[in-house]
C-alpha cells in the first residue's frame, strides 16, 4: 500500500520527535558522565542526524533543539545551571533533577545542591 507523501511526513515527523524525546530520556537516566561521555552523547546524536537525513526530507528535524539543548547542558557551570533550569522549563523534574546530580555531582557542595534542586521543586509547583 502506497501511503501519500504528506502523510508519511507527519508519521516521519512524529517517529523522529518521539526518537528525540526518548534519547533525553535516555541521557536522564545516566548515574555518572565523563567529559568523554558527553563528546559520545554528542557525537551519537549527530550520527543519528545524519542518517535520519538520508532517510527523510523533513527539515528542520524535529525535537532536535531539545537533544542538543539537554545535552549541552551537561557542560554548564554551578552559576549557569540554576538561571539554564528557570529557562528551560520544557524539559521534565526528572530530566532537569539528573542534570544537577550527575553533570555537578561532586563539584558542588550539599547547600549549592540544595539551592539547585528547591529551584527545579520552584518550577514544577505551579503544575501540581
Amino acid at each position: 500500500v502506497r501511503i501519500p507523501l504528506p502523510v508519511s511526513n507527519i508519521l516521519w515527523e512524529h517517529c523522529i520527535r518521539l526518537a528525540n524525546r526518548t534519547l533525553v530520556e535516555g541521557y536522564a537516566i545516566v548515574k555518572k558522565c565523563s567529559n568523554e561521555g558527553r563528546a559520545l552523547m554528542q557525537l551519537d546524536f549527530q550520527q543519528f542526524l545524519m542518517k535520519l537525513e538520508k532517510l527523510t526530507d523533513i527539515r528542520p528535524i524535529p525535537d532536535k533543539e531539545f537533544v542538543e539543548t539537554y545535552i549541552k547542558a551537561y557542560y554548564l557551570t554551578e552559576n549557569d545551571m540554576e538561571r539554564w533550569i528557570k529557562e528551560h522549563r520544557e524539559y521534565s523534574t526528572k530530566q532537569l533533577t539528573n542534570l544537577v546530580n550527575v553533570c555537578l555531582g561532586s563539584h558542588i557542595n550539599k547547600k549549592s545542591r540544595q539551592k539547585l534542586l528547591a529551584a527545579i521543586d520552584d518550577i514544577d509547583r505551579p503544575k501540581r
